[in-house]
C-alpha cells in the first residue's frame, strides 16, 4: 500500500470477515511502502489490537514490485495471497483463490472480467499489454496487472523480480514447471484514495516484458540470441556485397561510388560485434553460474515438494 489510510480499516474488516469462518491460520502482512497520509500510524495500531496483524515499513516509496518482494520474503504461511489495499479487488474472492489450490494449482491467477477503471487509460492499453504479454511469454492470461493472485510460499521465494516485473509472475511460473490456472473474479471502482498507475507504466512493462523473455529464453544461452543476429548481419553483409558486383559487372556502376558496398561493410562490422557481445555474455553466464552454484535446471520430485501443499487448517481442541 501506499497513502491508504481511509481504506485499510475496511480492507482490515473485510480480510477478517472472509478468513476467520475458513478455519486456517492465517496472517496479515501488510507492506507500506513509504506512506505519508497517516497509514503507518494506523497500521501500527491495528498490529497492536489484532496479533495476527504484522507490518512492513518501507524506508521510502520503492514501487510495488519492490514492496511485493518484501512481503514474499517475510510472510511465514504456505500459501500467499497478495492484493492491493485499495479495496478494488474484493477479499471474498480469496476463499475460491484457496480452493484452486487446494485442486493441485501451484499458482492461481485473478482476472478482473468486468474492470470498472476508465476505458480509454487503463483498460484499453491493459487488453492491449496482456494480448502482447499472452503471444510472447506463451502463457495465455487474460489480466496480468490483477495483484489478487494466489501462490505457494516455497515458488515465489525463489523468484527474484526487479523493475515492474511482479505482474510476470505466473511466467516465471511456468517456466520453472509450476501449474499456473486463471480464475474471474470481482472488480470494484476506487471509492477513496487516488490511484498510482497511470499509462506512462505501459512503456515500462513492455520494457520489462524484454528483459523477461530474454531471462527465460536466452539467459544460460545468450549466444543463441546475439549470435543470431550477428549471422543474420553476415548474411545481409553478403547479399549487398553481391548487389555491389552485380552492379559495377552489369550496370558498370563503380564499388567506391555504389552506396551498397558501405552498407555492406557496415553489415558486416556490426555481425562481428553482435559474435562478440554473444561470447562476453557467455562467459558472464557461465561465471555467474559457477560462482554462486546456480543450478540450470529444476528436479520435479524436488520442485514438488518445495512448492509446499497449502495453509494449515486449525484443528479443534482436543480438551
Amino acid at each position: 500500500m501506499f497513502n491508504e489510510r481511509e481504506n485499510l480499516q475496511p480492507l482490515y474488516q473485510r480480510l477478517r470477515e472472509t478468513l476467520d469462518p475458513l478455519g486456517f491460520t492465517y496472517e496479515l502482512l501488510f507492506i507500506d511502502d513509504g506512506s505519508r497520509d497517516g497509514s503507518t500510524e494506523q497500521l501500527r495500531n491495528l498490529a497492536q489490537t489484532d496479533d495476527r496483524v504484522r507490518v512492513l515499513e518501507l524506508v521510502r516509496n520503492f514501487g510495488q514490485t519492490a514492496a511485493m518482494t518484501a512481503g514474499f520474503e517475510h510472510a511465514q504461511g504456505e500459501i500467499i495471497v497478495p492484493m492491493d489495499a485499495d479495496l478494488q479487488n474484493d477479499p471474498a474472492d480469496i476463499p475460491q483463490v484457496l480452493d484452486k489450490l487446494a485442486e493441485g494449482y501451484d499458482v492461481v491467477s485473478c482476472w478482473r472480467k468486468e474492470r470498472k477503471d476508465p476505458w480509454l487509460t487503463r483498460i484499453l492499453p491493459s487488453w492491449m499489454a496482456n494480448q502482447l504479454i499472452s503471444r510472447i511469454s506463451g502463457v495465455h492470461l487474460h489480466d496480468y496487472g490483477c495483484t489478487l493472485k494466489g501462490y505457494r510460499r516455497g515458488l515465489v521465494q525463489h523468484i527474484r523480480l526487479y523493475g515492474e516485473m511482479h505482474r510476470f509472475l505466473p511466467i516465471y511460473a511456468t517456466w520453472a514447471g509450476a501449474r499456473v490456472t486463471e480464475i474471474p473474479v470481482r472488480h470494484h471502482p476506487r471509492r477513496h484514495g487516488k490511484s498510482k498507475y497511470g499509462i506512462a507504466r505501459t512503456v515500462k512493462v513492455l520494457l520489462d516484458l524484454i528483459t523477461t523473455k530474454f531471462l527465460g529464453s536466452y539467459s544460460t544461452k545468450p549466444m543463441y540470441l546475439f549470435g543470431g543476429f550477428g549471422l543474420l548481419s553476415f548474411f545481409g553483409g553478403i547479399v549487398l556485397s553481391v548487389a555491389t558486383l552485380w552492379e559495377k559487372f552489369t550496370v558498370g556502376t563503380k564499388a567506391h561510388n555504389n552506396p551498397l558496398l558501405l552498407l555492406s561493410i557496415f553489415c558486416f562490422i556490426v555481425g562481428v560485434q553482435f559474435i562478440l557481445i554473444g561470447l562476453v555474455a557467455e562467459l558472464i553466464v557461465r561465471t555467474y553460474h559457477e560462482s554462486q552454484n546456480k543450478p540450470i535446471y529444476i528436479l520435479r520430485n524436488k520442485g514438488a515438494a518445495s512448492f509446499g501443499l497449502g495453509a494449515h487448517r486449525q484443528e479443534p481442541s482436543s480438551s
